[in-house]
Order: structure tokens, then sequence, then C-alpha cells
């Protein structure tokens, strides 16, 4: 990869009635990059963390609209990503584990209305109710035409990336997971479907090295870090550099429940922690989240922004806040950057 420079913005949508926004904060910035020009296009990426439909969140397959918000954040993005935490069944056998989570048909057709472009699926629910619980979730992903990355039917496709050409840019995705729960058993092998998974690092840093090849820009999704932990584990970071030098541009990451710090290990761009998005449990705890946008101009990561937002407490669905409470968000993400590791993408 060749060496870059950065700016970072930090950008808060209101909501119904325009609360003030957050502060920009361009301490230790550098300086803007150029707008884009003819032959110089811009191709704007947004991701946000962990979504599943159950309790407080199953209504919204019956009310797509309650969605809005978070088409709001995401919609204008050329490609926006999230992670669907669940298995969207009615059958399969469930797992011996705590939490199970079941969606109904609809999960995908759903995140499409709300302008969400790819979903990664490598995480420890996807296989809740099994192998068949697999298949039903990627026969509704189908459905809905909608790519998902993190698993399939054998290795070499639960590894693949999802190729997006934009403008002449070339945006290679892939999901992958490094949660250790079950990881053996649901792990894709060459021979059974399964869950991309990271702890088999020889394939994660081989897949990462291909999308290199084929793609100007490389986007790695991982499930991975210590629930409510808001700094990341030693293997993250650990992973994170590893995927880096074998060619990724963009790291972003859920599991934590919490959000964890981003800014630049090199090179790349990392968002350890998305926290939770369209969520089932309303826990104040893990209410705060966001949306982070990178800008890619000339088949290159050019900046990057985070959008604050806050999970309803009755509906499970995010919104974009001003304010106050931008600020206060904000504030959180800065502190878990200070233990991140990262170069911070500004001054706090």
């Amino acid at each position: 990869m060749r060496l870059r420079r950065f700016a970072l913005l930090i950008v808060c949508f209101t909501v119904a009635a325009c609360a003030p926004a957050a502060v920009e904060n361009t301490a230790q910035t550098p300086a803007p990059t150029p707008a884009a020009e003819p032959g110089n296009p811009e191709v704007t990426l947004a991701f946000a963390g962990d979504v599943h439909f159950t309790a407080r969140t199953l209504g919204v397959l019956a009310d797509v609209g309650k969605l809005d918000p978070v088409a709001k954040m995401m919609a204008d993005a050329d490609v926006a990503m999230v992670n669907l935490e669940t298995a969207v069944t009615t059958g399969g056998t469930a797992e011996r584990k705590t939490f199970l989570f079941r969606s109904p048909p609809g999960a995908f057709a759903a995140l499409k209305s709300a302008g969400i472009d790819v979903v990664t699926v490598a995480n420890n629910h996807a296989l809740d109710y099994g192998r068949v619980g697999l298949a039903d979730t990627l026969a509704d992903a189908a459905t809905a035409r909608m790519p998902v990355v993190g698993a399939g039917s054998s290795a070499a496709s639960a590894f693949d990336h999802h190729l997006f050409s934009i403008r002449g840019t070339r945006i290679a995705v892939l999901g992958m997971s490094q949660v250790s729960e079950l990881w053996q058993q649901w792990r894709a092998t060459d021979d059974d479907s399964g869950i991309a998974m990271a702890r088999d690092t020889t394939r994660a840093v081989n897949a990462v090295r291909q999308a290199a090849e084929a793609a100007d820009v490389v986007v790695v999704y991982l499930h991975w870090g210590t629930e409510y932990q808001k700094c990341p584990s030693k293997e993250q970071r650990t992973l994170a550099r590893q995927l880096a030098d074998a060619g990724a541009d963009v790291i972003v990451g859920t599991h934590a429940h919490v959000l964890q710090g981003d800014g630049w290990l090199d090179n790349a761009y990392v968002h350890y922690g998305m926290s939770n998005f369209v969520w089932w449990r309303n826990d104040a705890a893990t209410n705060d989240t966001e949306v982070l946008r990178i800008t890619v101009r000339s088949g290159r990561v050019a900046s990057a922004a985070v959008v604050p937002a806050y999970i309803n407490r009755t509906t499970g669905v995010p919104y974009a806040v001003g304010g106050s409470a931008a600020s206060r968000i904000l504030g959180v993400r800065s502190r878990a950057t200070a233990c991140s590791g990262l170069t911070p993408p500004a001054a706090p």
C-alpha cells in the first residue's frame, strides 16, 4: 500500500427537530484532501454494528418503515455494511449455548430496504440453529439479492470476498470471526459449510492478499474481542496488524457490545468495535453506537468520520444524535481510542 494523507471529519446527523450538531474537532488534523474532481471520483463506505430481528426488534420486519432512522444514516453511502448476528430460519436444531438468536425470513429484505448493500454473517450466532439454519440464512439472503460474506458452503466460499466496482474503484469486502465459542465446530472447511474463522490465520491472511490483488481497497469486517471491554484484546491487535500487512485498508469489527476505539494502524483505518446497532436488548450501557463513514478517493482511503447514534430503548432501532448526546458519545469514543494502540484520527 502507498503512503497516504488523511483527514478526519466528525459528522453528526440530527433527527426530526434539528438538534445542534457536535463541534468538529480539528486539532492535529492534516489539511483536507482536495475535493473530488472529474477523474478523481469519491466513493463513500458506511459501517455499523450488530443487527438482528427478535424481541423488541421483531416488529421491524412487519413495518420496515421503522428502519428509516437507519436509512438516513446509511442509504446515501455507495457501500453500506452491517453484521447480521442471527440465524434467519424457522427450522434447524438449537445449539447448546446460553444465547440463541433466530429471525424469521425477510431479514435481508428489511436491511436492503434500509440501504444496506452487503452483510457479514461471520459471528457466534449464525449457526445457533445448526447448518440447516445457516443454509436457510443464506437462502434468505439470495431471495433478497443481498451479498453475504463470512459464511458459505465451504471454506473457499466463506473466505471469498465480494467485489464492488463503483465509478472505477474496486472495493473488496470480506467477513470473518475470531470468537472462540464453538469455533472449531462452526468453521467452514474444504468439505463442509460454516463460518470464515480468523483463528485459521493462514487462510485469513491469504484471503486478504487475494482480495488485495483484485481490488483497490480491501475491507475486512470482523467479529472479535471481549464482550463489554472497551479496549481491544491482544488477539484483536495482533490480527489487525497481520491483516493490515496483508493488504487490508479498512478493518472494522463488532462483538464487544460497546464502542471500542478507532484510528490509523499505519496506512489502514481500524475501528475495533462498532457496538450494537439494531438490537434486541434494552441495556443503557450498550445503547451508544455510531456509524463509521470512510471516503475513498482515487483508490485510496482519504478520510474517516463517525456519526454518533443512540439505540431507541423501545424499538431497538438507532437514530443519529446531535448536541450534548453526540458530545457524550464522542467522548466515549475518544476514551476508547486512547487504549486502542491506534494513532488517533484527531486530538481528543
